[in-house]
């Protein structure tokens, strides 16, 4: 059994608005933003200066624009879960980072956020992309207890607005930046369980969603469309029928999926058949914050009645690849 003892978040505070967006002179506006994606307002690392004059051309430049790095933001989220769990550094045995954008090659970006952190213990790199906060889940459950320390903290630094392309309103108008921490233990038990993992591939379609090193964004934005919204509700429908075949609720259960867009959350609930008032989001004010964007909304809601008594947590990413995780309350 894997445990659940808290949640962080950190979103910077620089906010790209539709009207922002509007003024870089992109042929874009708020009826056609909110009609397609339905993102009112996005955060970022980056100097919203930096982004009216160059339009983020090279992304190299936004390494050095950005004000805070990966590994800061990371630790920020993971404050935060640690002032939740009621745990210091020194009770973390281990670190798992995962993101869309790492900020180097080697050390394993998880190194950073640890060092930042101030713990001491084996850190790596678990990663899927859009979809790297279930593979992580998936990966520490099916993993032997014994092998595995008390707490371990599961970390998506998120600043992907650094590789977009602000003269390409396709993409622009989707991204923001932030980062999430959770914290599990495979023995303590904490206020949730997970009681069902899920993930699957299909590394045929890895070009259709990508960031070259060096390059921007880009997908296939139809295709990528189509798929989020058919393994999103295959997750769920997966969960569901895991959750209801012993004796629960369906209205007892939350479905958060992957914040990609408004418009591809609402298919997925609408075709799921998702209870009204059931489905969690925070991709209007947030933006696509890549795998940070479901464990963000488990976070902006802990410790609330909102999120039900169980919560299906379903994520797709670049890959590609899809995966979900039961969350439980103990």
């Amino acid at each position: 059994m894997l445990y659940l003892h808290a949640i962080g978040h950190f979103h910077p505070e620089n906010v790209v608005t539709n009207a922002f967006l509007e003024s870089l002179g992109i042929e874009t506006n708020e009826a056609w933003i909110m009609e397609r994606v339905g993102i009112r307002a996005r955060h970022t690392v980056l100097p919203l200066d930096y982004i009216r004059q160059t339009k983020n051309r090279d992304p190299r430049m936004a390494i050095e624009a950005a004000t805070l790095s990966n590994a800061q933001t990371g630790a920020r989220a993971g404050r935060l879960a640690l002032e939740r769990a009621k745990l210091s550094p020194k009770d973390i045995g281990m670190v798992l980072s995962g993101s869309c954008s790492p900020d180097e090659c080697i050390p394993a970006e998880a190194n950073r956020v640890a060092e930042a952190l101030g713990i001491d213990g084996p850190s790596l790199d678990v990663a899927s992309a859009c979809s790297s906060f279930c593979s992580q889940v998936y990966f520490i459950e099916a993993m032997r207890p014994e092998k595995l320390p008390d707490f371990i903290m599961l970390v998506n630094p998120e600043n992907s607005t650094r590789v977009v392309d602000y003269s390409d309103r396709s993409s622009c108008v989707l991204w923001g930046d932030c980062s999430t921490a959770a914290i599990v233990s495979p023995r303590i038990p904490g206020p949730w369980k997970v009681t069902s993992t899920y993930l699957k591939g299909e590394p045929a379609g890895a070009e259709k969603v990508k960031v070259p090193r060096f390059g921007h964004f880009t997908q296939q934005g139809a295709e990528v469309q189509k798929f989020a919204v058919k393994r999103a509700g295959e997750v769920y429908e997966v969960l569901r029928s895991d959750w209801v075949g012993r004796g629960n609720l369906v209205d007892d259960l939350t479905f958060i999926g992957h914040q990609a867009n408004l418009r591809m959350l609402e298919a997925v609930a609408r075709r799921s058949e998702v209870p009204e008032g059931r489905h969690l989001y925070n991709v209007d004010t947030r933006g696509n914050v890549g795998a940070s964007g479901a464990p963000s909304v488990f976070s902006e809601h802990w410790g609330t009645d909102r999120l039900g008594q169980a919560v299906a947590v379903c994520v797709v990413g670049s890959g590609l690849t899809w995966a979900g995780a039961l969350f439980e309350r103990s």
